[in-house]
């Protein structure tokens, strides 16, 4: 039986995921990345235990596991240094099975990548779908054009290209696009102070700001603030976190006084402005920030992509119908991610409440549910970060166990 092809058009943690999945399944897998390099614009991702096991599914979950920080314990604040709320990953382990980690994005793709037959990404290779091909008995492959004018064909393509994907806006040039979800993010990540710390995120007026400590001694920061789209400051973003979060207690001024002006990033925030009609057509699926973007207030966007593509990996094998495959797919993943795309962009809303009696009122509403409900910040994740993936795409000897890295967490 000849190897069936695949396609994906985007080098990110998607993408990888999917092409390394597919490729343990016995798929002929190309990546096609439009950047000159792998080098992912972003800082850190969390990954909660729903992700964790999606990549016990191809054989990288203990990987990312020893390169990972755990973090102790974390905590919600008010600007002022005013704790509100606090959890722990020992409650993690307990509710869900296993801790929250926090890696560097570029580790984590580099792990990925390393997991791929040598040539199989190809850099420097934009690529525009021209042909969604069709299913069914010889039904004819779907084609991609690359900038140069060269065509490939394959039997099944993966979009993972992202928050404005193209390929997207080619299967559903009806549906509408991703729409501004009321604020902008900016992420950085700098040595850790002497000082210690931890790990929090602190609500204020207007936005937030989040603090995650890396396994190498460095931090992973996080800003969001409700700003109108497409804004730059007036001198550099650097001095714009420091005209909104340079006054706020500990560690916030000393990340901030340890960052250059070029290593803040600043991204608007987009979410999902409606569901797609399916996560696929023709022999096309799509996949991530290309289908379901979502607000980075549960830390699922990359948790979801991954999630998409070990379901989609178990659902084609390659001599699986290839319209029944994508349909179970849609059928898997579309009401899931929608769910947590809400979910996301409610607490979205939540954390960007500018007016004093509004804040007022959610400090007093958040102090009392955490003094009256345990681990409030962990129930954001129920039906979330206990997620399994299907029985079939486990690793050997990972279904239904902990790792040795679960293990000594929850000791």
């Amino acid at each position: 039986m000849r190897h069936r092809t695949a396609i994906v058009i985007g080098g990110g943690i998607g993408g990888l995921t999917a092409a390394v999945a597919l490729e343990r399944r016995g798929w002929e897998v190309t990546v096609l990345e439009r950047a000159a390099a792998l080098e992912p614009v972003g800082a850190g991702i969390g990954l909660a235990p729903n992700a964790q096991r999606a990549l016990d599914t191809i054989g990288a979950g203990d990987a990312v596991r020893a390169g990972a920080a755990r973090q102790a314990a974390g905590e919600i604040r008010l600007p002022g240094g005013r704790r509100l709320a606090r959890t722990d990953n020992a409650a993690a382990v307990r509710r869900f099975g296993g801790p929250v980690l926090v890696v560097h994005r570029a580790e984590l793709v580099g792990l990925l990548a390393a997991r791929l037959p040598a040539g199989a990404v190809r850099t420097d290779a934009a690529a525009e779908l021209v042909d969604m091909g069709e299913t069914g008995a010889g039904g004819r492959p779907a084609r991609v054009r690359l900038a140069d004018g060269e065509e490939l064909s394959a039997d099944l393509v993966v979009a993972a290209d992202g928050i404005h994907s193209a390929v997207r806006r080619t299967l559903f040039p009806g549906h509408p696009g991703p729409r501004y979800a009321g604020f902008a993010t900016w992420r950085l990540v700098v040595p850790a102070p002497d000082r210690p710390f931890v790990a929090h995120e602190t609500w204020g007026r207007g936005g937030l700001w989040g603090s995650l400590p890396l396994h190498d001694g460095r931090v992973y920061a996080y800003a969001t603030a409700a700003v109108p789209p497409a804004g730059r400051a007036v001198d550099d973003e650097r001095a714009e976190l420091l005209r909104r979060f340079g006054h706020w207690h500990h560690p916030v001024p000393a990340l901030l006084a340890a960052v250059g002006p070029a290593a803040v990033l600043r991204n608007d925030v987009y979410t999902a402005a409606a569901p797609p009609p399916a996560f696929h057509r023709g022999r096309v699926a799509l996949l991530g920030d290309a289908v379901h973007p979502m607000t980075p207030n549960l830390g699922q966007g990359g948790c979801q992509a991954i999630e998409d593509a070990v379901v989609l990996a178990h659902e084609a094998a390659p001599d699986a119908d290839p319209a029944a495959a994508l349909a179970a797919y849609t059928r898997q993943r579309l009401p899931r991610t929608m769910e947590v795309v809400r979910r996301a962009e409610r607490i979205g809303r939540f954390t960007t409440w500018r007016s004093r009696p509004a804040c007022a009122l959610r400090t007093a509403v958040l102090a009392t549910h955490a003094r009256l409900t345990p681990d409030l910040a962990l129930r954001t994740l129920d039906g979330i970060a206990d997620w399994r993936p299907p029985a079939a795409t486990y690793a050997s000897g990972t279904r239904g166990t902990r790792t040795a890295a679960q293990r000594e967490e929850h000791r």
